[in-house]
């Protein structure tokens, strides 16, 4: 069996491959929802992605149909679930999974970077 050649992940953010984009106003609860995506890799069936996000302060709702994971390069994040008291903080350096069904706030407590790999099966 030959495998696929391995692709390298650029550790660089190239601004020209930037998705910059504000959150929708039914999805901000507070700061200015800026966010930019840098997506390095989504293989051929459109399932699987691999890149880096960029957010700025504030509070987002999320609803999550993907499982991710993440490792936050910088900054401060909060997960609020909906329907419970539960949250959980990550700082820089932490590695976390969001699965699919989550929902409930998003809170970024200082600007942060991180690394996401995300997995979201087709229906039907």
């Amino acid at each position: 069996m030959t495998l696929p050649a391995a692709m390298p992940f650029a550790v660089t953010r190239d601004p020209a491959q930037a998705d910059s984009f504000v959150a929708p106003p039914e999805k901000l609860l507070t700061g200015s929802g800026e966010q930019t995506v840098w997506n390095a890799f989504s293989d051929p069936s459109g399932q699987f992605h691999v890149g880096h996000w960029q957010g700025a302060c504030g509070r987002l709702k999320v609803r999550y149909t993907e499982q991710e994971f993440c490792v936050l390069l910088s900054g401060k994040i909060r997960l609020e679930q909906d329907g419970t008291s539960d949250s959980v903080t990550f700082s820089a350096g932490d590695a976390f999974v969001i699965p699919a069904g989550f929902t409930g706030v998003w809170e970024t407590l200082e600007p942060c970077l991180k690394l996401y790999a995300i997995f979201e099966a087709q229906t039907g």
